[in-house]
């Protein structure tokens, strides 16, 4: 049990690493919660992107037959 309170006082650093290491969690996990967020949406806009141009076809081709 020793070595795990000397592991957690880091050599008297404690209060200089702990911080530092929950600073870097906290920012990394807003990284995948920012990068998540983006990703589902520009998934959104691009399945409306595709349904814009599959009915952009649709309607070209309408208008071709009625020509």
């Amino acid at each position: 049990m020793n070595s795990l309170t000397d592991f957690l006082a880091m050599g008297g650093y404690a209060a200089y690493v702990w911080p530092a290491v929950g600073l870097t969690l906290v920012m990394l996990i807003g990284f995948v919660v920012s990068s998540l967020g983006r990703l589902r949406r520009t998934r959104r806009q691009l399945a409306a992107l595709e349904a814009a141009r599959q009915a952009s076809r649709a309607q070209r081709k309408a208008a071709e037959r009625n020509s």
